[in-house]
């Protein structure tokens, strides 16, 4: 017992738990969320394309099943689920989600609308040309560390040998623990001659680069209307990009203009197409405008196409900025350039990420020549061994008839032992004894053919070794100079631009800020009208006068109010809801209305109304809130005067509900009436103004099962007569009490 007791290690539990988060945080953050600066990609990514490079899945080849590439990058790479290896192989396929598609798939891979991807059993796939030729070339020549996989069975690229910087090429994005990037993709053009300009002069500032890199290039397209702000965006690697969708004015049938929109913001790709279409519907149905006509969405794969219909003699502009202000078509792009450089975190600005990745091309260039040169000096030991051993053939002829094994004959090559070995003459075994090849070159003259001594295969063997010094001179060269070195990857970098770059086709501009007039509401008087079913509407104030008698007793509520103002509704559940006027229907007497639920939180399952009015009449007085178990309290009507469609309008104890709100300015008394048949008369003075938030006062003393039933209000001089169980009750000729105690009981 005391031995096991020695190993027990006593800690705090609070710093296991800090120390396990941490680690927990830095995995994601590291090993899954964020893009490598290096080769812009996340490790699912790179082990996806690694996975399809070994499997053999290249441009050229045909495609393979997306199941097989998935389950075999699972099995070998990636233990974290088929559905995250598919979702970053299908957006790797997306035109329009990346720059640069990395992979070339064949069959439903999802549409720009939000439709998703074919499973994965039904798709196929191959790498791109240029993810062969840029991202993957050169894999064989130990220009990068590979490391064990999760199992420790296999074999991984620690980063993958990208030749461009792929981290502005095809941007980020990526949600970690505490922590998200937010990378646009760029034009490949413009990155790789911004590249070359800091490869030339490293003190270039990020204003200087701008002038080879314009902005972000999304293959939407669009428009960024904020370039002055571009600049500090790509100093500090944070910011906002401001963009709209491309509209274009075309002429219709019958003199109509057709408004069209051809390219969407990057940020309305997938299901932002649809809410933005119902968006421009909602202006229709609301009457926020009248200009439009017809929407119809004509989008396919040639590109986008959505089409408003406008009225004539509709205003054109004042209605592309309606839609920039009330719609999606005018957008943010939240930039946030955080990847993971030298093994952890950091927000990047241009200049830093182009420095990272020129540092990383001269990594690759280096260990790629370093190779190379090793390779071609072996050649030149093999070929000049061969050189040598075409003077001396006879010799090596003598020793290889002289000798009995293919390991007598090496010695002697190398070492000059000519020990067990028949010669012709003494002078032929001491020539012998002079020879001193090396290894590498015995070898390769005990494979060498017959065919080799005619005298071309000597003279193409001396241009082989010519060739080969010059490539040896030429490495060595690079290896030695920054310049040779620059200078390579600079051509380098020109020929992948000449076969891949394409024109840009995003805008980069300074656009006037949209600026929309609303039509002025004519303000005018309605009535409101709602009905016992919670039907609401309103009515010319002239229909209401001339149907008067028919409106009241139809309606629950009726009462005046400006079309500009906001209907209030309180509930027994303590809440108000909130509700435009112009939002009701405005029509005839005997239209329907709408039901309160459709424009307003109000929620007539779970609560009950217990007083409408309009907000301009409660906000200029006090209400009075009454409860079921006999709270009471003033609140002034300027409370309620919010923004908030639904607030608390007053705190209720536990199991306690609203009894009666009501306008408190006429009243003079309050009648309290219980379940149990008691009723309580006092002065409204005696009711305390409080806030909506406070619980309020006793206003009676009742009974535990007791609870309050009805409040009236009492004017002054005027006469309440109720029924209470077949008998009735004058209000006013209660006997007159103080507010907290018990009232009347009415003898039944």
């Amino acid at each position: 017992m005391a031995e096991i007791q020695d190993h027990i290690i006593r800690t705090e539990y609070s710093e296991i738990m800090q120390k396990s988060y941490i680690d927990y945080a830095m995995s994601v953050i590291i090993a899954r969320a964020l893009p490598d600066v290096r080769d812009g990609l996340k490790p699912v990514q790179r082990r996806t394309l690694y996975d399809m490079y070994e499997l053999g899945i290249r441009y050229d080849r045909p495609y393979r099943k997306c199941a097989r590439i998935v389950g075999d990058t699972m099995g070998k790479y990636h233990p974290h689920g088929d559905s995250s290896i598919y979702d970053a192989l299908v957006v790797m396929a997306q035109e329009f989600k990346k720059g640069q598609p990395l992979v070339d798939g064949h069959g439903n891979f999802g549409s720009i609308e939000g439709d998703g991807a074919a499973a994965m059993r039904y798709t196929e796939a191959r790498l791109q040309k240029i993810t062969q030729e840029v991202y993957l070339s050169d894999m064989d020549k130990n220009v990068v560390d590979f490391v064990p996989n999760f199992d420790e069975t296999e074999k991984e690229p620690e980063v993958l040998p990208v030749r461009i910087p792929n981290l502005l090429v095809n941007g980020a994005d990526g949600i970690a623990v505490g922590m998200a990037t937010s990378i646009p993709p760029h034009n490949l053009g413009e990155v790789i001659d911004s590249v070359i300009a800091y490869m030339k002069n490293n003190d270039i500032t990020v204003q200087e680069l701008m002038h080879f890199l314009k902005g972000p290039d999304f293959p939407t397209g669009g428009l960024v209307v904020n370039k002055d702000d571009l600049l500090s965006i790509y100093e500090s690697g944070t910011g906002k990009i401001k963009l709209r969708g491309k509209v274009e004015v075309e002429k219709g049938k019958n003199g109509k203009n057709l408004l069209v929109i051809t390219e969407i913001p990057y940020t309305m790709v997938g299901a932002n197409i649809g809410k933005f279409l119902n968006d421009v519907a909602s202006l229709v149905e609301t009457k926020k405008t009248t200009d439009i006509v017809d929407i119809s969405n004509q989008s396919s794969k040639e590109g986008i196409r959505i089409v408003l219909e406008l009225k004539k003699g509709a205003d054109v502009e004042n209605l592309k900025n309606m839609l920039y202000k009330k719609t999606r078509l005018e957008d943010t792009f939240g930039v946030n350039m955080l990847a993971v450089a030298e093994g952890r975190p950091e927000t990047l600005g241009l200049k830093q990420i182009i420095e990272h990745h020129v540092d990383f091309q001269f990594d690759v260039a280096t260990r790629k020549y370093q190779n190379l040169l090793k390779k071609e000096q072996e050649n030149r030991e093999v070929q000049e061994g061969l050189i040598k051993a075409c003077d001396v053939i006879d010799l090596i002829i003598e020793i290889l008839r002289g000798s009995k094994s293919r390991e007598q004959v090496k010695n002697c090559l190398i070492k000059g032992e000519t020990e067990g070995i028949r010669f012709k003459t003494k002078t032929s075994q001491r020539q012998a004894q002079k020879l001193h090849f090396t290894e590498r070159q015995a070898l390769a003259i005990l494979d060498m053919r017959l065919y080799k001594l005619i005298g071309l295969e000597i003279e193409t063997l001396m241009q082989e070794h010519e060739e080969t010094m010059k490539r040896i001179a030429t490495y060595e060269d690079i290896l030695a100079n920054y310049d040779s070195m620059a200078a390579v990857i600079i051509e380098d970098l020109k020929k992948i631009k000449k076969e891949y770059a394409k024109p840009r086709r995003t805008v980069v501009e300074n656009a006037a800020e949209a600026v929309y007039e609303e039509k002025k509401i004519e303000e005018m008087e309605v009535v409101f009208l709602m009905d016992r079913f919670g039907y609401a509407r309103t009515i010319d104030k002239n229909t209401y006068e001339r149907n008067k008698e028919a409106a009241d007793s139809e309606n629950k509520y009726v009462f005046s109010c400006m079309n500009t103002d906001k209907i209030c509704l309180f509930t027994d559940s303590g809440r108000m809801h909130s509700i435009k006027v112009l939002d009701l229907p405005f029509g005839k007497l005997r239209d329907k209305g709408t039901p309160v639920d459709n424009v307003s939180n109000y929620d007539s399952a779970q609560e009950q109304i217990v007083y409408v009015g309009c907000l301009a009449g409660i906000k200029e007085g006090r209400l009075c809130f009454v409860t079921a178990k006999g709270m009471v309290k003033l609140v002034a009507g300027s409370e309620f005067d919010v923004s908030k469609r639904t607030i608390a309008a007053t705190k209720l104890g536990e199991e306690d509900r609203v009894v009666m709100v009501q306008n408190a300015e006429p009243m003079e008394h309050l009648v309290l009436q219980t379940r149990e048949g008691c009723f309580l008369k006092f002065l409204k003075e005696e009711i305390p103004e409080k806030k909506k938030t406070a619980l309020g006062v006793r206003g009676i003393r009742m009974s535990e099962k007791d609870l309050v039933e009805h409040a009236y209000m009492l004017e002054n001089r005027t006469e309440y007569e109720i029924e209470y169980k077949n008998k009735k009750v004058v209000l006013n000729k209660l006997k007159l009490a103080k507010r907290d105690t018990k009232g009347t009981k009415i003898r039944v």
